[in-house]
């Protein structure tokens, strides 16, 4: 991992067009659509996933937002999840359901109704069935909703069971889910749909000091991905490669992964998949800029250093190539950051969606 000062900014290229993309194979191809990181940037929602569905992939992942579906006690609506269902359906798309309940993906990975937890969650506190039965009973109430509103819907293919589901929810808390607490509400989702994997996704650590940052937090149960390992039908890696650490004065202070830095843990994860006969995923696939602040910027003519549209292809050949060389081809691999491009494409550059197609058309 290096660890590097640059400006934020930088001027747009046009190297995308010219990086090898490696051939998929077998491993379908996909998107997490976020309709609140829609909003935040700007775009209308559902405008924002019809020009996604455009596109040849196969995979969407949805998220089912507890705070969102129940939005008052004795109150429940399935709209905000049933339009994006019918859009993609629509479209001819296979979707994963990230179900939550507590935790899911897109900031701020937190869809809790506050009916539902009448007093924040402790920092640095471990959320069991023991600390917090009322949560616990909310949140299999809710799956059971959402499991059962989709599950004749032969477009899904599997269910999301939380976001990262042991870890602390990024920077902002430490508190943590436990892993009794998860494995009720898999055990409950697969009372109510024995038929479709469960995935469970983790991030996957690209350097050394964070990978014993996360060791250190999660050490007393384990962390997301060894989780998956344990009990998940399809294993779900988050694969971020550069994200800043802070900024001041517009230079800005980033961790860039280098090859040798994180290939260990992610062949080893492949290897033992493939032995096992696991299904194996990138959950997320970095393919958005990852700065200092929430909303990535979006400067005219120029790219952001974390992920200029080069990297989207990058990052993708990256964890293709070492499948390959693992032995364990990838499941599938979903792109994290479909908004953003869209978002560029209002601003006049294509480089972003254009890399994507570019994907889409190898072979």
């Amino acid at each position: 991992m290096s660890l590097r000062i640059a400006r934020a900014e930088r001027p747009l290229a046009d190297r995308w067009r010219h990086v090898r993309v490696e051939p998929r194979g077998a491993t379908r191809i996909g998107i997490s659509f976020r309709p609140l990181q829609a909003e935040g940037l700007g775009l209308v929602p559902r405008a924002a996933l019809s020009a996604l569905l455009e596109h040849p992939y196969e995979l969407v992942r949805l998220a089912a937002l507890w705070n969102r579906m129940e939005p008052a006690p004795g109150v429940f609506d399935f709209s905000p999840l049933d339009w994006q269902v019918d859009a993609a359906e629509s479209a001819g798309k296979q979707l994963i359901l990230a179900l939550g309940a507590v935790k899911n993906f897109g900031y701020p990975e937190f869809f809790v109704p506050d009916h539902h937890l009448p007093a924040p969650l402790p920092e640095g506190s471990l959320v069991s069935e023991a600390s917090h039965p009322e949560l616990l009973r909310g949140a299999l109430a809710f799956l059971a909703r959402v499991v059962g509103r989709y599950r004749d819907h032969e477009s899904v293919i599997a269910w999301q069971v939380e976001h990262e589901a042991v870890d602390p929810l990024g920077i902002e808390h430490s508190w943590r889910l436990s892993t009794g607490f998860v494995k009720r509400e898999i055990e409950e989702v697969r009372r109510l749909d024995a038929k479709r994997p469960i995935l469970l996704n983790g991030f996957l650590p690209m350097s050394i000091p964070v990978a014993a940052q996360q060791w250190w937090r999660t050490r007393d149960q384990g962390d997301s991905l060894s989780l998956a390992e344990e009990a998940a039908g399809i294993i779900g890696v988050d694969v971020y490669p550069c994200h800043a650490l802070g900024a001041a004065g517009g230079w800005t202070v980033y961790l860039d992964a280098q090859e040798h830095a994180w290939r260990k843990r992610a062949r080893r994860l492949l290897e033992r998949a493939g032995a096992q006969g696991r299904r194996l995923m990138i959950a997320e696939g970095q393919a958005e800029p990852w700065e200092a602040v929430a909303t990535p910027p979006n400067p005219s003519g120029r790219a952001m250093a974390s992920c200029p549209p080069e990297r989207v292809i990058e990052n993708y050949n990256r964890c293709l190539v070492l499948a390959r060389e693992s032995g364990s081809p990838l499941d599938a691999y979903l792109f994290w950051g479909a908004e953003y491009w869209l978002l560029r494409q209002q601003a006049g550059d294509d480089s972003y969606l254009s890399a994507f197609q570019r994907i889409l058309a190898s072979d």
